[in-house]
């Protein structure tokens, strides 16, 4: 398991090129609550999510120890991240893709100077010709999240809400694989254990809610959940033991809610999130936290958009 302290050596490893993202606050979302509603604004982060925390992390990490090469396995938003950090720090990486990636997730893994090689169309098929090609180039495979150097990255996330507001009562988070939750989840629980944390998945991408409900690591069929960046099959090895000893709780929306939720935000707030953000207002909205009149900090994870599903994404 990571530390605190791994976290914040992420911290002091990631200052030069991450953002240090604001809070947000909603009135109106407030109100509709029952709690007063802030957001941390990763979708303001560099490349849009909060993924290029744990991806320079890691890649930093590789660099040091003279990888002259990097590989991932991601279309989204993971990619993107992997190939910034891989070109600020000159090294060529490769991201392995599926054959039917749209043409804007390409685009962005192009523009931050990433290549790319297209493979199946499953993260099964993915994932092992990313390995390959770090072996074949003497590289190094960056994971999505279930690695050390990217939770900790994703921790300094953690390091953040509890300074720029000192009175959170609840921090509300997305899972998916784990990497985001099991990283923040080490920051609070070991510098302030009494903020509860509670973790958000779509009804149909649930599976760690149902990891933790068997004990231990279960798997799910393939989703077309709308929150596309939560669409694992199963908790990460490194990721599960931290939620199941930390998580004060972890509830269910569905993709009506999310799209009232994603819709709301941009209306109202003016802000463009993904629906892997928005489960998190969707569970406020709905009332399934289970807390009232208390700071509650959601993570907003990314503001990546594929600009023409929108109006089907939306309610």
């Amino acid at each position: 398991m990571i530390i605190i302290h791994d976290v914040i050596q992420a911290r002091e490893n990631i200052s030069d090129i991450t953002h240090e993202t604001p809070i947000l606050h909603s009135s109106q979302l407030s109100d509709i609550c029952g709690n007063k509603m802030y957001f941390k604004a990763e979708h303001l982060q560099k490349t849009g999510s909060f993924k290029i925390r744990g991806a320079t992390n890691r890649v930093k990490r590789a660099v040091n120890d003279r990888a002259t090469f990097i590989t991932a396995a991601s279309s989204g938003n993971h990619g993107q991240a992997v190939a910034y950090i891989a070109n600020k720090l000159g090294v060529p990486a490769t991201i392995v893709v599926p054959v039917d990636a749209n043409e804007s997730k390409l685009n962005a893994i192009k523009a931050f100077g990433g290549m790319i090689e297209k493979c199946g169309t499953t993260s099964a098929e993915r994932l092992p010709r990313a390995k390959e090609l770090a072996t074949e180039h003497n590289g190094v495979f960056t994971p999505p999240y279930d690695d050390l150097f990217v939770m900790a990255g994703q921790g300094t996330i953690g390091l953040e809400i509890l300074e720029q507001l000192e009175d959170t009562d609840v921090i509300v988070v997305p899972i998916g694989g784990g990497g985001l939750i099991s990283g923040i989840l080490t920051a609070i629980k070991q510098k302030k254990p009494k903020i509860k944390v509670i973790g958000v998945e779509p009804e149909t991408a649930n599976d760690t809610y149902l990891s933790l409900r068997n004990g231990k690591i279960t798997s799910i069929p393939a989703t077309t959940t709308i929150a596309d960046g939560l669409r694992t099959s199963q908790p990460g090895n490194l990721t599960f033991p931290i939620v199941q000893k930390y998580l004060d709780d972890l509830v269910l929306v569905s993709e009506e809610e999310i799209k009232l939720a994603q819709s709301f935000v941009l209306e109202r707030m003016k802000q463009l999130i993904e629906p892997s953000s928005a489960v998190t207002v969707a569970a406020a909205m709905s009332r399934k936290l289970g807390v009232e009149d208390k700071n509650v900090v959601c993570v907003f994870s990314g503001g990546n958009v594929y600009i023409r599903n929108l109006a089907s994404t939306i309610s």
